[in-house]
């Protein structure tokens, strides 16, 4: 645990990545299984994960991402894409897999598949896309967490137009909107922020005991 905290310390939101260094595919592929394996309610994962490698996409993604240099710069950039509408087919896709991977039959699992839809499928359409947005920040810190382990850096991002993502990448024809970004990468040595003290509000302040 100690090397835990150690390494959340050594991370921060990079601001300048090194163009020059790229993850290793084995080393995405532990975070890619870092980001499967996140909790998140009921464990519908209602997302998909887009890895953007394309250096002519990054670079129409980078003017409505503030202009952020992160954004082409990075090894990797990733995009969190909540769906704005989960149907049956959702859950009925989820449950059929529960019954896969437990070997159980489906028919095992109506009652659960009743009580999940009686809840998600009630809930306005509005409600509903901001539930599963919030899904994606539950996978996100499972990835900053891993990245952190491997020394590779992460940049969570809000700062960006999700309509402009979402038309760029064909996100709405999918029933998808672009909820985070998160470049990842190596800082670059001339990013100064690497060298700044963390702020954080102090443990007594942070914490109460009821």
């Amino acid at each position: 645990m100690n090397s835990f905290i150690t390494n959340q310390n050594w991370r921060y939101a990079t601001k300048k990545f090194d163009a020059t260094k790229k993850v290793s595919n084995e080393d995405l592929q532990t975070l890619k299984e870092a980001i499967q394996l996140s909790t998140s309610s009921y464990g519908l994962q209602p997302y998909k994960v887009l890895i953007i490698e394309n250096p002519e996409v990054r670079k129409q993604l980078q003017p409505v991402s503030w202009g952020q240099s992160q954004i082409v710069d990075a090894s990797h950039l990733i995009v969190f894409a909540n769906y704005t509408n989960i149907n049956e087919t959702h859950i009925d896709n989820y449950i059929n897999n529960i019954a896969q991977s437990r070997k159980l039959n489906v028919e095992d699992l109506a009652g659960y598949s009743d009580f999940m839809k009686s809840k998600i499928l009630a809930l306005p359409q509005e409600q509903l896309a901001v539930w599963t947005s919030k899904q994606t920040y539950l996978a996100l810190g499972n990835l900053i967490n891993a990245a952190a382990e491997l020394k590779i850096d992460v940049t969570p991002m809000e700062g960006f137009e999700p309509a402009k993502y979402n038309e760029i990448l064909g996100l709405n024809e999918l029933g998808l909107n672009a909820s985070l970004v998160a470049p990842i990468g190596y800082r670059h040595d001339e990013d100064v922020n690497q060298h700044l003290a963390k702020v954080r509000k102090p443990l007594d302040e942070l914490f109460e005991t009821i």
